[in-house]
This record gives C-alpha cells, structure tokens and sequence, in this order.
C-alpha cells in the first residue's frame, strides 16, 4: 500500500504545480473601460506603451497609462494586495506604433527586454522605459532613440520612482502662483 502512495506523490505535485500556472491570470484585452489606475483617465487616449497588474484576489488588473509607473507601483512597499504577474505593451509587435500600442500586444514584464532613457515620452509625457519581448527589437529602438536595453531587475529605482520635473513646473512665478493659492485656502491674507 506504501509503495502506490509514493509513486502518486510525484503527480500529486505535477499536477498541483500544472494547476497554479493554469491559475496565472491571462491578459486583458484594452477597451474604453479600461482607466489608468493613477489618473483615472481613458488608456485608449494615451500613446505608448502601457501595463497592467494582477493583484492576488482580484478579477480584474489594474492599468497603467505608462510602464515607468506600473514598475514604481511594484517597487512601492504599500500595497494592498500581493502582485500576482505584470504584463507590458510589446512594442516590437508588428501592428504596435507609439500612437496605438495595440489592444492585446502583452508580454510578461518579467521577460521584457526595456530600453531606459530614449528620446521618447510616455502616455502621461513623462519619460518611458519602453518594453519589448525580444531583445532585438529593444536593441532596433535604443539604435533609433537611444537609451540602454536592460531587464526589468537593472531598471534603477531612480529611474521610476523620482519625481518627474517639466520645464513648465520650474520657475518663480511658479513659487508665487502655489504660493497665493495656498494662503486663498488657508483664509490667510499673507
């Protein structure tokens, strides 16, 4: 009786092991519902590469207008729930183009190759790690845009998780305007 029960226990946990991949979430096809979980905004409205994220316990991923932000949301230590797996735009697809990345061009996040620090902004026109699912194709955009092809664990958190400035946030006459808006909420006269 001993000797059937250790031969089962081998595929006992095969098929275990076959039963958690087939758990793994597949990618979710873009439409008009899908929102950027940071802005709220319509992910069919922004160029370039997006992501989304599977959390243990939810049906649905959440969506990442870029995929700087979907690795800074992975590297946060505050989440709510654990990540489950991370799919990326695959933006060496062939009907992918900066304008439409396209619907179903997913590729896992861990298995991109991403070109950091190119000539090119993302959905939110801050500066973009742009995902590719081979290495090739990401070494063909960094020829054309510049940029380093790195995997995602190189990607240095100083690249995703600081803050992003626009010339249009530098200056003065900033300081000023934040400034008289600030005293207008507090009721202060100055």
């Amino acid at each position: 009786m001993i000797r059937p029960l250790l031969l089962a226990l081998p595929l006992l946990a095969l098929a275990a092991c076959k039963d958690e991949r087939a758990e793994i979430p597949q990618p979710v096809t873009m439409t008009a519902e899908a929102v950027g979980h940071f802005c709220q905004m319509n992910m069919l409205e922004h160029p370039g590469p997006m992501a989304q994220v599977f959390l243990d316990g939810l049906p649905y991923p959440l969506f990442f207008s870029q995929v700087r932000d979907a690795v800074a949301y992975q590297r946060m230590p505050e989440q709510s729930h654990m990540i489950r797996i991370i799919y990326v735009s695959d933006m060496g697809a062939p009907d992918a183009s900066w304008e439409d990345p396209g619907a179903d061009n997913w590729t896992l996040a861990a298995e991109a190759y991403y070109v950091a620090g190119s000539d090119v902004v993302g959905g939110m026109q801050a500066p973009e790690i742009v995902p590719f699912a081979t290495r090739a194709a990401a070494e063909a955009f960094a020829a054309r845009h510049g940029g380093e092809v790195l995997r995602l664990a190189e990607i240095p958190d100083a690249l995703v998780l600081a803050p992003v400035e626009f010339e249009a946030d530098i200056g003065a006459e900033d300081d000023a305007d934040f400034e008289d808006r600030l005293r207008a909420l507090s009721g202060g006269e100055g």
